[in-house]
């Protein structure tokens, strides 16, 4: 692949990230910020942050790891 190729395939990647969190954060917004969740709003937030924590954890073990680029695929 050329660079021109791998530049567009990375703008496209950026634009499908960017809707996605976009239409996440519409529905979360229209869902519950908006509307009274009643009892599902705590166990919401609760399953967020456990995402969140999660997610975040991947992160920083794989950010700490010595090998994540001595991959042959890089």
């Amino acid at each position: 692949m050329d660079d021109q190729t791998e530049t567009i395939i990375g703008l496209i990647g950026v634009v499908t990230i960017l809707a996605v969190g976009t239409l996440g954060v519409y529905g979360f917004a229209s869902g519950y910020l908006l509307e009274s969740a009643g009892t599902l709003f705590v166990p919401t937030i609760a399953t967020l942050a456990v995402a969140a924590v999660f997610v975040g954890a991947l992160v920083g073990l794989g950010a700490r790891s010595k090998r994540w680029r001595q991959n042959p695929y890089w």
